[in-house]
C-alpha cells in the first residue's frame, strides 16, 4: 500500500513539473513571446531570451526541484 501512494505521488510531481516546463519552454519561448518582448533585459526582448536561454535554465531547475522532492519523499518512506 505504502508503494502505490509512493508511486502515485511520483507521478504527480511528474506531472506538475513537465506541465511547468511546457509552461516555460512553449508557453514564454513561443505563446507569450509577443507579451514578454515589452520587456528588454540586458538590451535583448524577454521573450527572445526565453526561447534561447530561458527555457533551458527552466529545465536544470525543474531536475533539481525533482531531485529535491524525490529526496524528501524517500526520507519520509
Amino acid at each position: 500500500m505504502k508503494a502505490n501512494k509512493y508511486w502515485k505521488t511520483n507521478i504527480r510531481y511528474i506531472g506538475i513539473l513537465l506541465s511547468l516546463w511546457f509552461l516555460i519552454s512553449f508557453g514564454c519561448g513561443i505563446l507569450f513571446v509577443e507579451q514578454l518582448n515589452l520587456i528588454h533585459i540586458g538590451g535583448f526582448k524577454l521573450g527572445f531570451w526565453f526561447a534561447q536561454q530561458g527555457s533551458i535554465f527552466g529545465f536544470v531547475i525543474i531536475i533539481f526541484v525533482y531531485i529535491f522532492l524525490m529526496n524528501k519523499l524517500d526520507q519520509s518512506k
